[in-house]
C-alpha cells in the first residue's frame, strides 16, 4: 500500500506540471494588430559553417521585412566562412560583416564574438538565429518583430529540427518539443527562464541594461538561455509561436554528437536562478520516480488501482504533450511519447553523470 501512496504522490506532482504546461498547449495567440516596420538587425554568429551559409544567407536576405540589416559574425573560422560572408556582402548592402579574431582572454568564446556583433548592429531591435538555421517562411522577421512593443523587449521563438528517419531523430525532436513546452509555458505563466539562440529576439536597451553577457562571459555556453534567465521577467517577455516564424536546423546524425551537444547545453542550467533550478529539477525527478514506482506498484496486490492511476497520468500527459506537439508541427511524435520519455530519461542521466566528470565543454 505504501508503494501505491508514493506512486499517487509522484503522479500528482507530474500532473501539476502538466497543468502548468497546458498554459502553452492551449494558448490562443492573439493576432498581430499591425505589421511593424521599424529597422531590425538580424545577427548570426558562425564558426566553420561555410556549407550551411551558402544555403541560408539567401533565405535570410529573402525576408519580406521592409528594413533590416544582416550582421554576419565570423568567429575565428578556419574554413571559407569569411570568404562567403564577403562574397554576399559585395552583392547586398544590407550585410555587415564582423570578423572576430581569437582573443587570449576569451579564446573560442561565442559570447565574445556576439558582443562584437551586437556592438556593430545599426538598429535597436535584434533578432538572433544560428548559421545552420533556416526560417520557416519569408515572414519570419516580420512575425518576430511584430511581438516587440514598448513593454515587450524580449521575444522567445521556436527552433525546431527537420524530420528524418530513425529513433535518434525522433528523440531529438521530442526533447526539443519538451524544452519548448517548458520555456513557453513558464513565460506565459509570468516566469520566463530560457530561450534558444536559434530563434530569439531582444532590444539593445535590454542587452546593455543587463551588461550584456558579463555575468557569465567565462562560461562557454549560455549566450541564449543564461541571458534570458537573467534579463527576462513577467513584464518584458513575450512569445512568438506562429508556424511561419519557426526556424529549422539539421539534427545530429549520431548519438555521440547529439549527447555532446546536449552536454554543452545542460552545463548552463546550474547557473539558472534557484527557483528555476528547483522547479526544473523537481519535474525531471518526478518523471523518473513515476516510472520507478509505477513499475513497482504494478507488482503489488493493488495493481488494478495502480494501473488506473498510471493510465490517468499517461492520458493527461498525452492531452498536454500531444497538443503541444501538434502546435509545433510534430504530430508524428504523439503516439511515441511514453517510449521517447523513457529513452530521454536514460540519455539525461548519462549526460548528468558524465558532466560531473568533465567541465571542459566548448561551443565548437
Amino acid at each position: 500500500m505504501v508503494l501505491l501512496y508514493i506512486s499517487c504522490g509522484v503522479i500528482l506532482i507530474n500532473c501539476s506540471f502538466y497543468l502548468y504546461f497546458s498554459r502553452f498547449s492551449f494558448f490562443k495567440e492573439p493576432p498581430d494588430k499591425t505589421n511593424v516596420s521599424f529597422p531590425v538587425s538580424v545577427i548570426v554568429c558562425a564558426k566553420n559553417e561555410g556549407k550551411s551559409l551558402q544555403k541560408h544567407i539567401p533565405l535570410w536576405l529573402n525576408q519580406t521585412y521592409p528594413k533590416f540589416q544582416l550582421v554576419l559574425i565570423n568567429d575565428a573560422s578556419v574554413d571559407d566562412t569569411l570568404e562567403i560572408f564577403n562574397h554576399f556582402a559585395q552583392q547586398d548592402s544590407r550585410i555587415k560583416v564582423v570578423d572576430v579574431k581569437n582573443n587570449e582572454s576569451f579564446w573560442g568564446n561565442k559570447k565574445y564574438a556576439l558582443t562584437l556583433g551586437i556592438k556593430a548592429a545599426a538598429h535597436q531591435h535584434l533578432i538572433f538565429t544560428d548559421a545552420d538555421c533556416a526560417p520557416a517562411s519569408p515572414h519570419w522577421i516580420q512575425l518576430m518583430a511584430n511581438k516587440f512593443s514598448e513593454k515587450n523587449q524580449l521575444v522567445l521563438g521556436y527552433g525546431g529540427y527537420y524530420k528524418e528517419k530513425g529513433l535518434l531523430n525522433k528523440l531529438i525532436r521530442f526533447e526539443t518539443v519538451l524544452t519548448a513546452l517548458q520555456y513557453f509555458s513558464y513565460a506565459l505563466n509570468g516566469n520566463p527562464y530560457m530561450g534558444v539562440g536559434r530563434n530569439l529576439a531582444y532590444t539593445t536597451s535590454l542587452y546593455y541594461e543587463n551588461k550584456g553577457f558579463m555575468s557569465h562571459i567565462k562560461i562557454p555556453s549560455g549566450d541564449d538561455d543564461l541571458f534570458v534567465n537573467e534579463a527576462a521577467n513577467a513584464s518584458n517577455t513575450t512569445i512568438c509561436i506562429s508556424p511561419e516564424a519557426y526556424t529549422y536546423s539539421a539534427p545530429k546524425y549520431t548519438f555521440k554528437d547529439w549527447v555532446q551537444q546536449k552536454k554543452r547545453h545542460y552545463t548552463t542550467s546550474k547557473y539558472y536562478k534557484f527557483k528555476h533550478k528547483f522547479s526544473l529539477g523537481l519535474f525531471h525527478l518526478a518523471t523518473i520516480l513515476f516510472w520507478v514506482f509505477a513499475s513497482l506498484a504494478l507488482t503489488t496486490t493493488y495493481w488494478q488501482i495502480a494501473l488506473g492511476i498510471i493510465a490517468f497520468r499517461l492520458l493527461f500527459q498525452y492531452f498536454v504533450y500531444g497538443k503541444a506537439a501538434q502546435r509545433l508541427k510534430e504530430k508524428d511524435l504523439i503516439l511515441l511519447i511514453p517510449l521517447l520519455e523513457i529513452f530521454l530519461i536514460f540519455i539525461q542521466l548519462h549526460i548528468f553523470i558524465s558532466n560531473k566528470e568533465s567541465s571542459n565543454i566548448k561551443w565548437k
